[in-house]
C-alpha cells in the first residue's frame, strides 16, 4: 500500500493506493481494501467518514462493477465521498481484479464535509464542500464522439456545480482527466482550453480502457476552492 502525508490548501490530506490480495474476488478483495484502509487512518487518527474522494479501479467490467457495489456498502452515510470508477488492467501490478484510491482530510474548526446528492439521488453523489474546498465525483457522459461529450455536457455541468458551490474555473485548484486509451491527449487539451474560460492550475491525464458504461471516452474529476 500506498501511504501519503500531504499538506496543502491550508489542509492536510491523507492519500491511500492499493491493489487487493490477487486470487480473491472482486467483492472480497475491496472488502478487504477497506477493512485495510480504515486501520490505516486509525493509525493517524482519522476514520473513513473522513474520506474526501475514492477513486476504484477494476481489471474488468465484471470487477468494476462488483467492487462498486460494495464501496456504495462501505462508504455510506457519514463515509458518503466524491466517487469515480474505471477499467484498467494495464494498471496492475499484479494479478489483482481491484485496486483503490483514497484521498482523506484531517478534520478542523469549519471543515466539516457537507455532500450535495445529485437530483434524483444515485450512487455516486454530485461533489461534497469541505470548508472551502470542494470535490466533484468524476463526471462523465454517453455521447457520440469526445468532442460533444466535453463540450454540450461534462464541462457544462461541471461550471454550473461549481457556480452553485460558490466557486468558478478560476479556483479549480485540480482536474484530472481519466481519458480512454484510444483518444488522443492533445485533443482533449485542446478542447478543454476551448470550452473553459481558465485552464486548471494542475491538469492532468490518465489513461483507462473503460467506464460503468460503454460509450464514455472520458471522466474528469475536478476539485475546487469555494467561497465557504
Amino acid at each position: 500500500m500506498h501511504i501519503g502525508v500531504t499538506n496543502w490548501l491550508g489542509m492536510e490530506f491523507i492519500e491511500l493506493s492499493a491493489e487487493c490480495e490477487p486470487g480473491t474476488t472482486a467483492r472480497v478483495g475491496t472488502e478487504s481494501l477497506f477493512a485495510a484502509f480504515a486501520d490505516v487512518l486509525g493509525d493517524h487518527g482519522l476514520t473513513l467518514a473522513d474520506s474526501l474522494r475514492s477513486r476504484l479501479f477494476g481489471r474488468d467490467r465484471a470487477a468494476r462493477d462488483e467492487a462498486s457495489d460494495v464501496r456504495g456498502e462501505t462508504l455510506a452515510g457519514p463515509a458518503r465521498a466524491a466517487t469515480s470508477s474505471y477499467i484498467a488492467p494495464a494498471l496492475f501490478a499484479s494479478g489483482a481484479k481491484v485496486a483503490m484510491d483514497l484521498i482523506a482530510r484531517r478534520p478542523g474548526p469549519g471543515l466539516e464535509k457537507a455532500i450535495r446528492e445529485n437530483e434524483p439521488p444515485r450512487l455516486p453523489c454530485r461533489y461534497l464542500t469541505c470548508g472551502p474546498l470542494m470535490v466533484l465525483s468524476g463526471q462523465t457522459a454517453v455521447l457520440p464522439s469526445l468532442e460533444v461529450q466535453l463540450k454540450t455536457d461534462i464541462l457544462p455541468r461541471i461550471t454550473a456545480y461549481l457556480a452553485e458551490a460558490g466557486s468558478s474555473w478560476k479556483q479549480v485548484v485540480q482536474t484530472t482527466c481519466y481519458l480512454h486509451a484510444s483518444q488522443a491527449p492533445d485533443r482533449l487539451r485542446g478542447l478543454f482550453s476551448e470550452a473553459v474560460p481558465v485552464m486548471p492550475q494542475r491538469f492532468e491525464i490518465r489513461f483507462v480502457e473503460g467506464y460503468s458504461a460503454e460509450g464514455k471516452l472520458v471522466e474528469v474529476e475536478v476539485t475546487a476552492m469555494r467561497e465557504s
